[in-house]
């Protein structure tokens, strides 16, 4: 497992997608953010309206749109990469060379996902502070109670929406393309927009992470929050099983 979690650290580390998918992570969704900050500043009644809540124009404000941004964008980011983390594999035929390493493939799946896991969380933080240094640069004032309680469930919601894209590297695996993951996806922000939009909120795990967020946890339970748990666990099973049962004229 050690010389498979290496591996994928290198990978990651020295590849294209990797750092731009690091800085759209961290830098897009700070620079977004900070936008409407800005924009809660201007005197167009219509453009006040657009933002709704988020127009306060202080730290509840910009938190809460950078929750907002975080919850679609956030997801798109982390989901380009888990889908190029294990479509890449088959679209450069080096999956090929895995069939012969003494490490078997479930072992392989879970190191990517164990360094997918933990780049997500250091791009989680890493976003978290940047968004700190844009707000004390906006002049938003000092950092209170509340505030950090945002930042803890932005950190938080960060975490939950890269949980939410597992099924990305399923996808991917069994279209063996970077694509096909991108293109299921695209399919999760839908199906979270539409769940919302239909009133299941909290009880669909691919948008309870979000609705938690900027309502500050009042119309989520913790019940329906859990439910991502089991959601995240099925996907994982149903990768590793499927590089498990890999077969090459397949």
């Amino acid at each position: 497992m050690r010389a498979a979690l290496w591996a994928e650290v290198v990978k990651l580390a020295h590849s294209t997608v990797g750092r731009v998918g690091s800085l759209a992570v961290v830098a897009g969704i700070a620079v977004l953010s900070g936008s409407m900050l800005l924009a809660a500043h201007s005197d167009d009644p219509q453009l006040l309206a657009k933002l709704g809540p988020a127009a306060t124009g202080d730290w509840k404000g910009f938190m809460l749109a950078a929750a907002q941004i975080t919850g679609a964008g956030g997801l798109g980011g982390f989901a380009v990469v888990l889908a190029w983390m294990f479509g890449r594999e088959f679209g450069d035929g080096t999956v090929t060379g895995l069939f012969a390493l003494p490490i078997r493939r479930s072992t392989i799946a879970m190191a990517k996902l164990l360094i997918y896991a933990a780049w997500v969380v250091i791009m989680s933080v890493l976003l978290a502070a940047v968004l700190i240094l844009v707000g004390l640069i906006s002049g938003l004032g000092p950092l209170h109670h509340d505030t950090w309680e945002a930042l803890a469930r932005q950190v938080a919601l960060a975490i939950m929406s890269a949980a939410i894209t597992l099924p990305v590297a399923w996808a991917a695996t069994l279209s063996r393309s970077v694509l096909g993951g991108v293109s299921v996806a695209i399919g999760l922000v839908v199906v979270a927009q539409v769940s919302v939009l239909a009133g299941l909120g909290g009880w669909m795990p691919l948008a309870a992470p979000a609705l938690w967020a900027v309502t500050s946890g009042t119309e989520v339970s913790p019940v329906q929050l859990s439910l991502l748990i089991p959601f995240a666990g099925v996907a994982t099973v149903l990768t590793a099983l499927s590089w498990r049962r890999m077969q090459l004229d397949r």
